[in-house]
């Protein structure tokens, strides 16, 4: 089986991708790395070149200034039409089985595939449109543009992976795509680092010991819900619970007492931020990840690959990682910081209990949503395919 890809960014260069693409950029590339194998040859079709144009530079200026809405030109039929012409031309000298796009549906806008075509993505723009906070102030033009092209894309594709039954439910109520188009599979972990069995046993036992870690990370403080995380560790000091909350990727919008630690922004492209994650990973008892909006939250799989359960709101896909009593705990949008800390009280005032659920946190990471587990299941996915 051959498997030809396209991206509009450089897969193998993680030092060019912007910070707000981290996520999807990183999973793009797991996704390549993961199906690669023996009998499965992964193509290259070459990083697609974006066509800049003064007609949708005129259009961001006027929306903007006279009407105060937000128009993306990467949304804007003069950008989907050169891509697929790039990608008309890069296929004609392929003979690959099938068209795989790990990215979105931009660059697959326009193209009239003449081989079976995939789409794997955490979920569909469109379910985006008002949830985050980026996709909630867009002029009438990109709406339209992004909900066409995106209908046109989820028509022409034959398979469609998704992180989350969320994400396959928003796409069959936005587009009416049969559920068996749609394959929910949840991404892994975007660590280069992952433990042994008894890497894992080690650094449980080590968290018997000393304060309760509590481990923060996102580049959106508001979206990801910061001052929830800091009010559960404000809860449990109160109580007399030692707590550390280590804050990742941001900066709290006031001053931090003793007992956060800011680590700021870390970058997991190089290997000594690699190496700092790892270590905040093995230490922390449990991640917050209280967010406001999310297709899934990428870290909530980090987490788990260290055997770190996590506590999440229960919104858009984060219920497809995190499962009650399996991986952790989810709760309501309209949950106080106290919900958290009292499940926080009840697991490490009884380490037993503790340790049951990270373990079983780290042993459902590995059966279901590691890479290797992963990269079975879409290649057999892929076989299924092309079998007809």
């Amino acid at each position: 089986m051959k498997i030809a890809y396209t991206t509009t960014f450089d897969l193998h260069n993680p030092e060019s991708w912007p910070k707000r693409h981290l996520g999807l950029y990183g999973a793009g590339a797991k996704i390549v790395q993961t199906l690669a194998t023996e009998s499965t040859k992964v193509l290259p079709l070459g990083e697609l070149k974006r066509k800049r144009s003064p007609i949708t530079r005129l259009k961001w200026q006027f929306y903007r200034n006279f009407q105060q809405r937000d128009f993306y030109s990467w949304a804007d039929p003069i950008v989907s039409r050169h891509y697929a012409h790039q990608i008309k031309q890069q296929l004609s000298k392929c003979d690959a089985d099938i068209l795989l796009c790990p990215e979105n549906v931009i660059p697959l806008a326009r193209v009239k595939p003449d081989r079976p075509m995939v789409l794997w993505t955490d979920t569909t723009l469109g379910s985006l449109i008002d949830f985050y906070p980026y996709m909630s102030n867009l002029c009438g033009e990109t709406r339209r543009n992004l909900l066409r092209m995106e209908q046109q894309v989820v028509n022409r594709c034959s398979l469609i992976i998704l992180n989350s039954q969320w994400a396959a439910e928003q796409a069959q109520s936005l587009y009416g795509v049969s559920p068996t188009k749609i394959k929910v599979i949840p991404r892994g972990s975007s660590q280069t680092t992952s433990l042994t069995d008894e890497d894992f046993e080690t650094a449980l036992e080590q968290r018997r010991s000393g304060p309760v870690q509590l481990l923060f990370v996102g580049v959106d403080w508001e979206r990801i819900g910061g001052n929830t995380a800091f009010g559960v560790a404000e809860v449990l000091n109160a109580r007399g619970i030692e707590t550390v909350l280590h804050i990742v990727g941001c900066t709290p919008p006031f001053e931090v007492p003793e007992f956060v630690k800011v680590h700021g922004f870390v970058d997991r492209t190089v290997a000594t931020g690699q190496a700092k994650m790892a270590g905040l990973f093995k230490t922390a008892h449990f991640l917050l990840y209280p967010t406001r909006a999310d297709a899934m939250g990428v870290v909530l799989s980090e987490a788990a690959s260290f055997g770190v359960p996590s506590l999440a709101s229960d919104v858009g896909g984060v219920g497809s990682v995190v499962k009650a009593g399996v991986t952790g705990k989810t709760f309501s949008l309209e949950s106080k910081p106290e919900a958290y800390g009292e499940f926080i009280e009840e697991h490490v005032e009884e380490m037993a209990r503790y340790q049951a659920l990270a373990r079983s946190t780290y042993e459902h990471y590995k059966n279901n949503v590691s890479w290797a587990a992963v990269g079975e299941i879409a290649r057999t996915a892929f076989e299924d395919l092309l079998a007809g």
